[in-house]
Order: C-alpha cells, then sequence, then structure tokens
C-alpha cells in the first residue's frame, strides 16, 4: 500500500464541526457502543465527516477525536489505513476508484485506468478543470466477479467497457447521475452468470413430510412371518396323490420314527478289511512276482538222496 498522507497547510480548513442534523446523528450512534467502548464509533464518524466536507480535513481528526476521547495518532491511524477515507480534496461531483488487484486487470482495468486520465487528469488524486472530478487507483472493491469494475463514492459501477465508462463520466460531470443505474453495466443480475441463472431454473418441490411413527402393534402386524420367504416350497402340490418331504409332513414322522426304533445291529456297517488280502490293493487280483499272499506260506522242501550219496 502506498503511503498516505494528510493534504498540505494550504488546502486544509482551521475548523470542524458536524451540522445540526449530523450532530444529533453522531450522538445516537456513539450511544450505540458500550460504556467505555465510544471510541469504536470512529470509522462512522469519520465518514459521515467525509460526506459533510467531501473529505477528511485534519480539524475534522480532531474533532473526532475529541468528541470520542481518544488521541489524535490513534484516529489518524484509522484515517490512513482505510482507502476509502480521503485525506485531500476531491471531486464534487464524482471520485472514480478504479480496481487495479488480479481479476480486474486481467479484464481491462488498464482501459480503464487510460480512460480516466484522458478524461479527468493524467494523475490521480488530482483535480479536473473545474474541480468537480478526479481519480485513484485503489485494491479489491470485493466485485471480482463481475471486473472490471469502479466505486464512484458509495456506488458499484461493473462488467465496464472503456466506452461504458466514458459516458458515466460525462454523465457525473454533466450533474446527471441519476441518469446511470449502479452495477453491472450488462445483461446480467447481479453476479449471477452472464446471459441469465443456468441453474436452479425448475420450481422447488416442498419437502415431503416424515411418516408418522407408527404405534407398537402396528410394527407388530408389519414384520412378516418367519416362514414367508419359503412360502411356495412348503405349498402343497396340484395334484394332492402326489406327495414330497416337503408336503407329506405325516409320513417324513413316521420314517424318522422308524429309523430311531429300529436296534443298531440292524443297521447297515461298515465291512472290515480282509487281513489276509491286506497285501494287495485290489481283492482277488493275482499278486505281483515276487510278492507272498497273505494266505499262501513257502514249502520247503527236502532233497532226496540216491544210494549212492548223490543228490538228485
Amino acid at each position: 500500500m502506498s503511503v498516505r498522507r494528510l493534504a498540505e497547510d494550504n488546502v486544509q480548513p482551521a475548523t470542524f464541526a458536524f451540522n445540526d442534523e449530523n450532530a444529533a446523528w453522531a450522538e445516537a450512534t456513539i450511544r450505540k457502543y458500550p460504556e467505555g467502548r465510544q471510541q469504536s464509533a470512529v470509522i462512522p464518524l469519520l465518514m459521515r465527516a467525509q460526506e459533510q466536507d467531501g473529505w477528511v480535513t485534519k480539524a475534522a481528526l480532531e474533532y473526532v477525536a475529541q468528541k470520542l476521547g481518544m488521541a489524535y495518532i490513534r484516529v489518524l491511524e484509522v484515517a490512513t489505513f482505510y482507502t476509502q477515507f480521503q485525506l485531500k480534496p476531491v471531486g464534487t461531483r464524482a471520485h472514480v476508484q478504479v480496481c487495479g488487484t488480479t481479476p480486474c486487470m486481467l479484464r481491462g482495468a488498464e482501459e480503464l485506468i487510460k480512460v480516466c486520465k484522458s478524461k479527468i487528469h493524467a494523475n490521480p488524486l488530482e483535480l479536473n478543470e473545474d474541480g468537480t472530478l478526479s481519480w485513484e487507483e485503489v485494491e479489491c472493491q470485493g466485485a471480482c466477479v463481475n471486473a472490471p469494475m469502479v466505486m464512484i463514492f458509495k456506488d458499484a459501477y461493473e462488467d465496464l467497457t472503456p466506452t461504458q465508462l466514458e459516458h458515466i463520466i460525462d454523465r457525473f460531470h454533466a450533474g446527471k447521475p441519476h441518469e446511470i443505474t449502479p452495477g453491472p453495466q450488462i445483461d446480467r443480475q447481479f453476479s449471477a452468470p452472464v446471459g441469465g441463472p443456468v441453474t436452479l431454473n425448475e420450481d422447488v418441490k416442498p419437502a415431503q413430510k416424515d411418516p408418522e411413527p407408527k404405534s407398537a402393534a402396528e410394527e407388530a402386524a408389519s414384520v412378516p412371518p418367519a416362514n414367508a420367504g419359503r412360502a411356495v416350497d412348503t405349498a402343497e402340490e396340484a395334484d394332492p396323490s402326489i406327495k414330497t418331504p416337503l408336503t407329506d409332513k405325516e409320513g417324513a414322522k413316521r420314517r424318522v420314527k422308524t429309523a430311531q426304533e429300529q436296534p443298531l445291529s440292524a443297521t447297515a456297517s461298515t465291512p472290515k478289511p480282509d487281513k489276509k488280502s491286506a497285501g494287495s490293493a485290489v481283492e482277488g487280483a493275482p499278486p505281483e512276482p515276487g510278492s507272498v499272499s497273505g494266505d499262501a506260506k513257502p514249502k520247503r522242501t527236502r532233497k532226496k538222496t540216491t544210494p549212492e550219496g548223490d543228490a538228485s
């Protein structure tokens, strides 16, 4: 931010005081704040002083400091910090503040500054020939969606082109600012998309009410029975003569009872393996060469001798 200083002494008025209307307004504004917190009214009082004289004079700073019980330096700090306070005389009909922050610069703020230089004065914060117009470049004015834009006193003029700004300056110079409508200078509603809104165009249907809570009896009646899912499986056959384990329940009960009463010895048992055939992989299959079956033992033979003593 550039250094902001008070105007030269040769343009400073000797005294300042609110007129009757503004004095009554100032007293009512100060009473809005709790006891001991009246200094919080410094910004609105400075703004009202600027609206009365067109800019904030040194005498106005001293007046506000005395009225709020503040040190003069504290009031000066506030006035030099906020750019909406004009510390030098500005145009009596219009002071054009051109936004020079990035969004506005990208959309043509430099061209608007050129218009101000050609229509008002080559240097910022300088009056035109008759003292009715002035301009300056400021930081963001909070209308980035509608860039580029300018502020003239309390009104914003957005979506500008150089030609449109020339027309606005001419209207103010002629003393006819009412012929210009503040806000977007194109077919746009506030900050809506260019050409009109593209969302939420349909009528919003009213929200459906939540159903009334059910009683305990209604909750119990609404719960399906446990066998509801097997209704098809347990249904009787179309032909009564056809019985299945699912439909012939009495027959199934009898078979279960008969199986329980049958003695254990009568039940089928798994045959034990034959030890004699344990050596064979398959019962009844011929033994492999060199193997001995379970029921065949090798026989011992005696050698026969002849009278001569030779073995036969």
